[in-house]
Formats: structure tokens, C-alpha cells, sequence
């Protein structure tokens, strides 16, 4: 339990930097206070309802698609919390969703990857003191 609690916490602070990095490099993207706290809670839930589906939906149809599912995931997340709430506006057109899909996933996936390490050496630091 405590394993599927920190790969959550892990999860919510992958994307809460995804989504900041995108706001600080796309003018059209905005995050707001403390309402992105939620967006980024609606975004993270969304993301990990959608990319199960979106794989088993992939590898029933289209095998060849599993490899983008999780870029679609990302962008489903988007647009959901953008249409929910009020810590997350998207106002340019097509490409800026794009753009804010991969960077979103990118700072994400690299956060999934490292913050463990971090964590791991904290507490070992910790350990040690």
C-alpha cells in the first residue's frame, strides 16, 4: 500500500512539474494558484484512467499504437482538466496542444524516472545521520 501511495505522490509531482515547465515555455498555456493543486490532482487521475484503456484499446486494434498511448493519455489529461478546472487554461490553437502534450510528457516521464532515485537518497542520507 505504502509502494502504490508514493508511486502516486511520485506521479502527482512528475506531472505538477510537466505542467509547469509547460506554462513557463508556452505563453498560451496558464496555470493558476492554488486551483492548480486540483488540476494537477484531475490530471493525474484522468492519466492513469486513460492509459490503460488507451493500451488495451491499442494492442486489441492497432499493436503498432502502443508506443503513443501514453502521448495520447497525456493529451486526454489535458483537455479534461482544462475543461474541469480552473487551474489549467490552454487558449492557442493546435499546436500549442501538441507542444504542451510533449512537453508534459517528457518532464513527466524523466520525473517518474528520477524522483525515486531522489527520494531513495534522502532517506539513505537520513539513514546515515
Amino acid at each position: 500500500m505504502i509502494r502504490l501511495l508514493l508511486g502516486f505522490l511520485i506521479q502527482l509531482l512528475s506531472n505538477a512539474l510537466g505542467l509547469l515547465v509547460a506554462n513557463w515555455v508556452l505563453d498560451d498555456v496558464e496555470v493558476s494558484g492554488t486551483a492548480f493543486v486540483i488540476a494537477v490532482v484531475i490530471f493525474t487521475v484522468v492519466y492513469a484512467v486513460a492509459q490503460p484503456f488507451l493500451t488495451q484499446m491499442a494492442l486489441s486494434k492497432a499493436p503498432a499504437l502502443r508506443g503513443g498511448v501514453a502521448l495520447v493519455a497525456t493529451l486526454v489529461g489535458l483537455i479534461i482538466t482544462a475543461a474541469v478546472s480552473d487551474g489549467l487554461s490552454i487558449s492557442g490553437g493546435a499546436l500549442t496542444w501538441i507542444e504542451a502534450t510533449v512537453i508534459v510528457w517528457i518532464v513527466s516521464l524523466i520525473g517518474v524516472l528520477i524522483l525515486p532515485f531522489v527520494i531513495i537518497k534522502k532517506k539513505a542520507e537520513e539513514k546515515r545521520a
